[in-house]
């Protein structure tokens, strides 16, 4: 067994604190709950007594991380039945932050002055989305508060978890290339000058291929700097590109035609808009008020655009299927389970089954790609060097046949 550090609130809010022996964090929860307890956080304890597990607003900056924990808490706090301000009271003291510490204290302090909890969240500015913003204002207009900092946390671990898939995929690629280029670098910087030296005392004309790895391993050593200073001009020039709404709307557009890339880029881009959308309407906020919102989640500023003349048309009442079809952008099973939505009166129900579809789907793509990229990496990697290594025995030849 584990020994297991805990943090638990009674029904009236008083705080409790210690240390759990036990074969899991699920049965401290457990027997927190048969005490009594409303388990706020279990952390699994190192063998130097450090807790190892992740605690809300560790020491640094406030990030979504800490966003997503505090409305895990403030929903858990809610549904034992903690007044508002109790539970704020209580995540101040549980917090570790100073940041995330003076977050919640103006908040307390707003709501102790009788604002709502969607105003004095709005009024730091720049902390909380439109999205998780609009979502309060339903949950307190509905009465189901807590319910809705529940619906929130889910879809905030869906859409990290949905991030995390793309991010992990692409660790092993980016590797590879590394090593790839790295090699290269190697041969052409540190082996090939050794044998050119001695194709140079031989006086002898080399081979083509050989002469053109030599002129590219002097180019290497004597303008190293000039190449990174590209790249970084490059990755520059980029950046002020997506910057620029214009120049980004171009780039979208073209990624979204760029074959295996664009399919997986409009399927990330579905899964979000439809676990959005859905979430925002189980919620209580209309149709065209959460299209607006949607728009701003999405990070695909082409297919963000198509969005407005599909705002337009269900302001005609058009329905959303039909519009999202002519867009053009939104794969055809999508629109499709939409309309079926629409058609039974499902729409929400739909949307999140949407967004499962296309999870799965997101996945799927980045196993193939993978699949695809690894041997492919693996081949390229391989015919690059031993072009360079071909290049350079084709030479030793051709120079001993001469001195033959």
């Amino acid at each position: 067994m584990a020994q297991y550090r805990y943090q638990a609130v009674n029904a009236s809010g008083e705080q409790l604190a210690g240390d759990m022996e036990a074969h899991g964090p699920e049965m401290v929860v457990q027997r927190l709950q048969n005490m009594g307890y409303v388990p706020i956080r279990v952390d699994e304890l190192a063998a130097r007594g450090g807790a190892s597990g992740f605690s809300f607003g560790r020491r640094g900056r406030l990030s979504q991380d800490d966003i997503a924990l505090f409305t895990q808490e403030i929903a858990t706090l809610l549904k034992a039945g903690l007044p508002l301000d109790r539970a704020l009271e209580v995540i101040i003291h549980l917090s570790e932050n100073d940041a995330t510490q003076e977050l919640v204290k103006q908040i307390r302090e707003d709501v102790r002055g009788g604002a709502t909890l969607h105003a004095a969240m709005e009024a730091r500015n720049g902390v909380f989305s439109r999205l998780y913003l609009n979502m309060i204002r339903a949950g307190e207009a509905s009465g189901a508060l807590a319910m809705v900092m529940a619906r929130l946390t889910e879809f905030m671990e869906r859409s990290k978890e949905l991030k995390e898939t793309v991010k992990s995929a692409m660790i092993y690629p980016v590797i590879l290339v590394m090593v790839a280029v790295l090699s290269v670098v190697v041969l052409l910087m540190f082996v090939v000058p050794q044998f050119s030296q001695m194709f140079a005392e031989s006086g002898k004309a080399l081979p083509l291929p050989t002469q053109i790895v030599i002129a590219a391993g002097d180019f290497f050593r004597k303008y190293w700097w000039a190449l990174l200073l590209g790249g970084y001009l490059a990755y520059w020039l980029m950046g002020r590109q997506m910057a620029n709404p214009a120049s980004r709307y171009r780039w979208d557009e073209r990624f979204l035609g760029l074959p295996l890339i664009g399919d997986l880029l409009a399927r990330i881009e579905v899964a979000r808009f439809s676990r959005t959308l859905g979430t925002l309407l189980a919620n209580g906020v209309s149709l065209l008020s959460a299209l607006s919102i949607v728009r701003e989640t999405l990070t695909n500023s082409f297919m963000a655009e198509r969005l407005d003349g599909v705002v337009a048309q269900l302001r005609e009442g058009k329905g959303l299927g039909r519009p999202l079809l002519e867009t053009g952008v939104f794969p055809g099973l999508a629109v499709h389970m939409v309309m079926v939505g629409e058609e039974t009166g499902r729409l929400q129900e739909m949307l999140f089954q949407v967004a499962d579809v296309f999870d799965r789907e997101v996945q799927r793509t980045v196993k193939r790609m993978l699949a695809l990229m690894e041997p492919v990496l693996i081949l390229g990697l391989g015919l690059v060097i031993g072009s360079i290594i071909m290049s350079i025995l084709v030479a030793i030849l051709s120079v001993n046949d001469l001195t033959q």
